[in-house]
């Protein structure tokens, strides 16, 4: 005797070897030997070879009229040996029995289960709707294949061209437009961004580049939003004349300088701060729009600013007027470098000039800033600015415990047509970091933020604090060293129209100047207000994908510098081990091929391909030039 029997959701026959009030043991056609339960014994038979009835019933099944046999089914619950006896008639047999149960069990959308072997005809309402369910689904995954085919032949569907963009950034994955273009990536083995480029929805690697960042920072477009802006209250007029000195290109200009002089060796030395957090109060529209952003967005050719148009037009330090700022004052003495007094003072300040970096570098040498004698613009603010620029830089250094490295080259990036044309053409502007323009303003800069970290510290008032101990760089509301600048205590305090840490502070610091000791009762912030370090966390996390696009955006134009030059054979200098850096241009690689060289050492490459959207150069090396030593000997 045969039994078919249902086990883990499939059928199978097997021969009775014994039997038991609740199961069976079976051998199956395969030899293995089983228990079954009898609740899972569809039924027993002996007029078929159980090692070919379920394919001889599968053949049988698959010419049965479903139609036909829903509209001969019983209304009510029904087994299997019921129906085929109304469809065959009543000689069926084991094997016509066993073709109906399959056809039953194949077509749920005809027949409901109800149990073992047992089924119901679904209702004709409940019938119809799931027909026109298949249907759907049939055509659906007819015209989901016809948009892959389209696309793997490098075809763009025209029912897909609109949606096709957003797939870089917010794909809606339950879409059939979706499933469709998922299936060509999973069959060519392309990213999203190479599918899209292969299919030409963005006509070039820039393109891609900058819908990346754009759609996941700026989903809602790069437009500021407007809000009234406040009129700041009237503040004391400062006797002193301020200068700004910035490069061509800058726009939102946060700090300018002055001098008074005392005597030949003393001088009042002014640093004035652009001051917006006058009337950016906490939490309100201008302070939310800001902290939504974070900070400036900088580019090659293009910038993105944290605050609207007109704030920075009403606080920028722009020449001709008086603008309000936050001023540190401090009296020194440039022989000795003695700090004598310091001052932070709440005040409108008369902007003369907006100096700028490209007319005055090759002016202001270190020979001609330190010669009484030389006749250089504007030599009444900057000779002393150097003579007391270099004390600041020799207590960093004792600080420290070594002297800063500052003699490499950066690069201005400057485009000669729109950001987003491919063909623009890039122009590089080399300048020497340890120039003494550039080390004078970093110099008076970092003691503005120095100082002024320990000002909010002393008065006991919630910061946001840049320090670094051991190697590690932080961002916390606790004031302590920051040992590769050499001070003491550090925040971001001089950038307020370009970076919310320190518009931040500068809210702190405009109540400590105003209320002194008390400031920490009624400052905006209070000591452990956790909404500190939720800005913290959000603003080291859009601040680092803002710095990584800059510097994916200055390699992208590396690259196309390379290209729209024609420079196939060029010189580079060894990094460390196998990363190189090109001469003349900031941009790294590795030249998997260099053998073991000094540090330093000069080489000539030879340029085989460039990949504008993955940002790689392969290069050959072609000579080995010099190395450090070889040069010293």
């Amino acid at each position: 005797m045969y039994v078919l029997f249902e086990e883990s959701g499939q059928f199978k026959t097997g021969t009775i070897l014994s039997e038991a009030e609740t199961s069976l043991q079976v051998e199956t056609a395969s030899g293995k030997r089983s228990k079954i339960k009898r609740a899972n014994l569809i039924w027993s038979f002996d007029d078929e070879d159980p090692h070919t009835l379920l394919d001889k019933a599968g053949v049988l099944a698959a010419d049965i009229d479903i139609n036909f046999l829903w509209e001969i089914a019983p209304t009510d619950a029904f087994n299997a040996i019921r129906l085929a006896k109304e469809y065959y008639g009543d000689h069926a047999r084991t094997l016509e029995q066993t073709a109906l149960l399959l056809c039953l069990y194949h077509h749920p959308i005809y027949f409901h289960r109800k149990g073992k072997g047992v089924f119901l005809a679904a209702p004709q309402e409940i019938l119809q709707a799931a027909l026109q369910a298949q249907e759907k689904k049939r055509q659906q995954a007819q015209q989901q294949q016809e948009w892959a085919d389209a696309m793997l032949r490098g075809e763009t569907p025209e029912a897909l061209k609109e949606i096709l963009p957003s797939f870089l950034n917010t794909p809606n994955k339950n879409t059939l437009e979706w499933k469709a273009f998922s299936q060509v990536l999973e069959q060519t083995g392309l990213s999203v961004a190479e599918l899209l480029l292969k299919l030409r929805v963005f006509p070039h690697a820039l393109a891609v580049h900058r819908a990346s960042f754009f759609g996941q920072y700026f989903p809602k477009g790069i437009d500021n939003p407007t809000y009234p802006i406040p009129t700041p209250e009237p503040l004391p007029q400062a006797t002193v004349k301020a200068f700004s000195i910035d490069d061509l290109s800058t726009t939102e200009i946060d700090d300018a300088f002055s001098i008074q002089p005392i005597d030949t060796e003393n001088f009042i030395f002014g640093i004035h701060i652009a001051c917006p957090a006058l009337v950016i109060d906490r939490d309100s529209a201008l302070d939310l729009a800001a902290r939504q952003r974070m900070s400036t967005v900088y580019f090659p050719g293009d910038k993105i600013p944290m605050q609207e148009e007109a704030l920075i037009k009403a606080f920028s330090l722009d020449e001709g007027k008086y603008c309000p700022t936050l001023s540190l004052y401090i009296t020194a003495n440039i022989t000795t470098g003695e700090i004598q007094k310091e001052e932070t003072r709440l005040e409108q300040v008369f902007i003369q000039a907006n100096l700028r970096t490209n007319h005055l570098e090759s002016l202001l040498t270190k020979e001609t800033l330190e010669n009484p004698t030389s006749d250089i613009p504007h030599g009444t603010l900057f000779k002393p600015m150097w003579a007391f620029a270099k004390h600041l830089l020799k207590a960093r250094e004792e600080y420290r415990g070594k002297p800063e490295i500052s003699d490499r080259v950066e690069y201005l990036f400057n485009l000669e047509g729109s950001p987003d044309d491919p063909d623009a053409k890039l122009i590089l502007t080399p300048r020497m970091r340890n120039a003494p323009l550039d080390k004078m303003v970093a110099e008076f800069m970092i003691l503005c933020n120095s100082r002024w970290a320990k000002y909010l510290d002393e008065l006991g008032l919630p910061g946001i604090f840049r320090s670094q101990q051991n190697g590690r760089v932080r961002i916390s509301t606790h004031c302590l060293p920051h040992e590769a600048i050499g001070v003491e205590s550090y925040a971001w305090t001089t950038s307020p129209l370009r970076r919310y840490i320190d518009l931040f502070n500068q809210i702190q610091l405009i109540a400590a100047v105003k209320h002194g000791i008390s400031a920490r009762l009624v400052a905006p912030y209070k000591p452990k207000d956790p909404a500190i370090f939720s800005i913290i966390n959000a603003f080291e996390s859009k601040y680092t994908s803002y710095l990584d696009h800059q510097h994916k955006m200055e390699r992208y134009w590396c690259l196309r510098y390379l290209e729209q030059n024609h420079i196939q054979r060029t010189r580079a200098t060894v990094i460390r081990d196998t990363i190189i850096c090109f001469d003349h241009l900031p941009l790294t690689t590795s030249l998997l091929d260099l053998p073991e060289l000094e540090k330093g050492t000069s080489i000539e490459i030879d340029i085989l391909g460039i990949d504008l959207y993955q940002l790689t150069v392969s290069c050959r090396l072609v000579a080995i030039h010099s190395s450090p030593t070889e040069e010293l000997s």
